[in-house]
């Protein structure tokens, strides 16, 4: 997790001449300090006359000497290409062995192997060949031309737009370039952009986002490809050189990682499992308030499978107390993920105490596997995969957001097993009638099935709960009284003529949406986020299987009627 700030396409004005450099580096410094937080080890920057890359580093591989950005290969008086980076790339040394044999690399940086790839394959195959988690610019400064990328799903956030003198800004964060440029916005998951030839390109688009898959259509074959798949997803995250652990909530998804991490744990990836690994002893860590079913589940999971477990609690006047602090951090207005979000920005701080500074978590598998409870609701098969296509779509704007940035406030870095390139392909190539609910079938039940030896029966065949809810029932509930306290019901029946563009439906939704913009007043920052009831599974075709559910304005998992059990 670190993160990166560019100026480009830095020209000399015609009335003005020269431009004051000194001036827009002390610019470029102090907006590059409103994200340091994500990379608090070093901060590092490149200048010439077209382009400035400053980039604040979180050290996990290489920590000695990864510091970034990256200078390329020299090539005689040619000016190498540079790198700025925020992200992981785990295949890196399958990379380097097969495309990069005889590359001087100066670092041992697991990204540097992206400017080995840049002098022989062009943008899309580039960003194809790479399995991570990743958000990059790359400055070629003897072609005059720059690449700028994000991973498939989008789980490392970008920002980009344009300033008043036409120059493009990129960021890891929106509060790095909200107040500077005239436009901006999201930059998309799963694209590459070339300003050789203006192109924004689509480069990860598999044959599952349009047509429904019938590749893995056996029961017992999709369990044994999902066994094997995110075995190697988590092992291959295991990859680092500082104190590491794994989020565990006691839900399906994350006990399924952390089991899967303690198998590994004592030895060292980058080493090919060959020696003992630098910190062998997995640490996992849950948060709740006081009796909360989530940590009494994390319990038993974490003494099952012998982890270090360190388990946190909160009170509803600490959560309430971070709202504002979460918000500026989250950069949203969306009430599922601020709800989600508090308790694990309060969890993040305490991780970050321990000297823990990356940690594995378990989004994404809800999305894959259609395991939030309106899915119960699913009419048949193509309609199921459709809506799991379109919330990995989404991914980005809410559990992805919600990870990142939550860790990433406190200097912790989230990795997410489920959404490996690998096992993204494995899980959506299943034909969907098995992933559905129905003749005694649990939600998730493949994943469920394939991992069931690894975990105690009452965690493996526990309901889903959705991480605002399994915290404690009462966060929800103290979230409303403290919005109805604070917005009266005038504000929320005028709530469309002060917010004209995604009008809030509820007080709680109104308070966050005031917060806010106090943080980003520009109808650009409110454009990046998700418009429309702020409900988990609003999409058209979802509402449509509920309608009753489709009149609720509370995204709560506990509104989905006749499905959720509440947990004891």
């Amino acid at each position: 997790m670190c993160s990166i700030l560019g100026i480009l396409d830095i020209r000399r004005s015609l009335l003005a001449g020269e431009p004051d450099k000194s001036a827009l580096r002390a610019e470029v410094l102090a907006r590059s300090r409103r994200q340091r937080h994500r990379g608090p080890d070093w901060s590092g920057v490149y200048e010439d006359e077209r382009t400035i890359l400053a980039h604040e580093r979180l050290a996990i591989v290489d920590p000695a000497g990864g510091a970034q950005p990256i200078c390329g290969r020299e090539a005689g008086d040619t000016a190498p290409a540079v790198l700025a980076v925020n992200g992981e790339i785990y295949n890196h040394l399958e990379l380097e062995r097969a495309h990069a044999p005889g590359y001087p690399f100066r670092t041992g940086s697991d990204c540097e192997v992206i400017l080995a790839l840049y002098e022989q394959m062009q943008p899309g195959a580039l960003a194809r060949s790479l399995n991570g988690i990743f958000a990059f610019v790359l400055w070629d400064p003897a072609r005059d031309r720059y690449l700028v990328a994000r991973d498939p799903i989008g789980v490392m956030p970008l920002y980009w737009g344009r300033d008043s003198e036409g120059r493009r800004v990129v960021a890891s964060e929106m509060k790095a370039l909200h107040d500077l440029c005239d436009e901006f916005e999201i930059f998309p998951p799963g694209h590459v952009y070339d300003s050789a030839d203006d192109s924004l390109m689509r480069y990860y688009d598999p044959p599952w986002r349009h047509q429904v898959p019938a590749g893995i259509a056996d029961e017992d074959e999709a369990v044994a490809a999902l066994t094997e798949t995110l075995e190697a997803a988590v092992t291959r995250q295991l990859m680092c050189d500082v104190p590491y652990g794994a989020l565990l909530s006691g839900g399906l998804d994350s006990s399924v990682i952390a089991a899967l991490a303690a198998r590994h744990a004592a030895r060292r990836v980058e080493a090919g499992e060959a020696e003992p690994a630098w910190f062998p002893r997995l640490h996992t860590f849950s948060v709740g308030l006081e009796g909360s079913p989530d940590v009494k589940a994390a319990g038993i999971v974490a003494e099952h499978i012998g982890s270090v477990h360190h388990a946190f609690t909160y009170t509803i006047q600490e959560g309430l107390d971070a709202l504002d602090d979460v918000i500026r951090h989250l950069e949203t207005f969306d009430v599922t993920t601020i709800r989600a979000s508090t308790p694990m920005f309060l969890m993040a701080r305490r991780i970050k105490a321990m000297g823990v500074k990356m940690v594995l978590s378990g989004e994404g598998a809800d999305e894959m596997f259609g395991g939030y409870l309106y899915f119960h609701k699913a009419p048949n098969a193509d309609e199921f995969h459709y809506e799991t296509v379109r919330k990995l779509d989404a991914l980005h704007q809410f559990d992805c957001l919600r990870a990142n940035k939550s860790m990433a406030a406190w200097g912790v870095e989230a990795r997410v097993p489920f959404l490996d390139n690998e096992m993204l392909d494995v899980a959506m190539r299943i034909d969907p009638r098995l992933k559905m609910t129905g003749e005694g079938r649990m939600e998730k039940y493949l994943l469920r099935r394939a991992f069931a030896h690894l975990l105690p029966d009452e965690i493996t065949w526990r309901q889903k709960e959705q991480f605002s809810d399994g915290v404690g029932y009462g966060w929800i509930d103290a979230l409303r009284d403290h919005a109805a306290a604070r917005v009266g019901d005038a504000d929320l029946a005028a709530a469309e003529e002060r917010f004209p563009v995604h009008p809030p439906q509820t007080k709680e939704a109104y308070l966050y949406r005031s917060m806010f913009v106090a943080h980003f007043p520009e109808a650009a920052a409110v454009a990046t986020v998700p418009g429309g009831k702020s409900i988990a599974c609003s999409s058209p075709a979802a509402l449509a299987w509920d309608p009753e559910f489709a009149s609720r304005a509370d995204p709560s998992g506990r509104s989905v009627a006749g499905v959720h059990r509440a947990a004891e």
